[in-house]
């Protein structure tokens, strides 16, 4: 899953420049992604209805809410005496997170806002929304009150796992679980804005031309990995030197490390085909384009992703056959002949990526999990049929739970004899390095998390 990190607060207007959208107005904007959120709404589907013009802004406000909202609910409901309307609940957790400092709260946002500032401008955003306008006075009130007992209130709030974490209780304990001596560099690391990060285009652009473009805007950046570079800010796509033309794409490097895994061993030709299973938004697709000739299927569930993966492809000057069509049921799409290679980037609970989706742990549920399992198993056993023998399937999720990465595996393994582990990044841990294993490679702001297996088909 690919996304741009989430854009810090303005710089200073420069004399003459109009004026900006207030604090008040991108207040009430949060609060209403905030509450739709909690509603069981992704923010993908939630900012496009942002007006463009507030959307950087509410975007940069809404990351740091969800990043501190098991903590901001803690501090209402000590502040209240009734949980309020959900409205003015959403609008009270949004002002908090302003209210906390970054070192205490375990993120850097780059938010800063006087104290004064933020209680007078979330009165003027309850005041100007009907839901809330009757109870300005007591937004007032209760800001207020928290600048005044801040110690204790924060003191009282973090005795709470999902206050002091700022993750549901389930997915600490599953944390405990999984990865007893990591769970606590997860939870921070998942509170940090991700790094933005390149994959060069190599058939167009060699790494250290487009390292050397970006130098000279005024953008640092460092290798990772075969074709990446990370970047020490984030940028808007359309300041990227070469990104319109395909010299470049936005992809976290532990997205990047697909393509070699799957393509390593063997010299490659059209002849070669390959499967993407799942491929929608399409990096990992045009990445193996990017490193190799050879023919490939792409299918994607949901048609506006295939169209996403299509569009993808068309930038970077990269052709495959795009289709609609579920990869559980090769009867509706498979001509017959067998694969020389598969990627299975499996639907799953996106645990790894929370840091760059920030609003992922308070969507799941725990029963999301075993579902997904289920899901997966399902996956991995229409499509291991339509492997060569010789053949390699790379598995992969953007998760941290055992259950869909390591645990899954293991299981595939017991049932198909004829299935052969071989060494494997294994689960990669947001901002870390791998649990175990060969893989040592640590990027400057670490991976997103990630899981990936390498799994060859013994000849008969």
């Amino acid at each position: 899953m690919t996304a741009t990190a989430a854009p810090s607060q303005p710089a200073a207007r420069p004399p003459g420049a109009p004026l900006g959208p207030s604090l008040a107005t991108q207040l009430h904007h949060t609060a209403r992604c905030v509450r739709a959120v909690e509603q069981g709404h992704s923010l993908s589907e939630v900012m496009p209805q942002v007006a463009a013009e507030l959307r950087p802004g509410v975007q940069a406000l809404t990351f740091h809410a969800l990043r501190h909202l098991g903590t901001v609910r803690a501090l209402v409901a000590l502040l209240v005496q009734r949980k309020p309307d959900a409205a003015l609940h959403s609008l009270l957790c949004c002002a908090l997170s302003l209210m906390l400092e970054d070192a205490e709260a375990g993120t850097s946002s780059g938010l800063h806002y006087a104290a004064h500032t933020v209680v007078n401008q979330a009165v003027d955003a309850a005041r100007h929304d009907r839901s809330t306008a009757r109870q300005a006075a007591f937004v007032n009130a209760c800001l207020r009150r928290f600048l005044r007992e801040r110690p204790v209130l924060l003191e009282a709030a973090m005795r709470q796992p999902e206050a002091r974490w700022n993750h549901p209780l389930w997915w600490i304990e599953r944390l405990q679980r999984d990865h007893p001596g990591q769970w606590q560099a997860i939870l921070v690391a998942n509170n940090q804005p991700g790094p933005m990060t390149l994959r060069v285009n190599r058939r167009r652009i060699d790494r250290a031309v487009c390292q050397q473009a970006l130098q000279a805007m005024g953008v640092a950046s460092m290798p990772v990995g075969d074709d990446g570079l990370v970047l020490d800010a984030p940028q808007p796509v359309e300041r990227l030197p070469g990104f319109a033309q395909g010299d470049c794409s936005v992809q976290d490097a532990a997205a990047q490390l697909a393509a070699g895994l799957l393509l390593a061993g063997r010299d490659w030709s059209p002849a070669d085909r390959i499967l993407d299973a799942c491929a929608a938004p399409g990096g990992k697709t045009a990445h193996l384009l990017e490193r190799a000739d050879v023919g490939l299927l792409a299918l994607d569930l949901d048609a506006r992703r295939c169209e996403r993966v299509t569009a993808t492809l068309q930038r970077l000057g990269l052709a495959a056959e795009v289709r609609c069509a579920d990869a559980a049921r090769p009867q509706d799409w498979w001509d017959g002949r067998a694969f020389d290679a598969i990627l299975l980037d499996a639907p799953c609970t996106a645990s790894g990526i929370v840091r760059r989706h920030p609003d992922v742990r308070w969507l799941r549920r725990p029963t999301d999990v075993q579902q997904l399992v289920l899901v997966q198993r399902g996956l991995l056993e229409a499509l291991w049929p339509l492997l060569k023998p010789g053949g390699r399937l790379l598995y992969a999720t953007c998760s941290v739970f055992r259950a869909e990465g390591a645990d899954q595996v293991q299981s595939f393994l017991e049932r198909h004899t004829n299935a052969v582990h071989k060494p494997s990044p294994g689960h990669l841990l947001p901002g870390l390095a791998a649990v175990a294993g060969e893989f040592n490679d640590n990027p400057s702001g670490g991976y997103d998390g990630f899981f990936y297996t390498c799994i060859d088909k013994a000849a008969p």
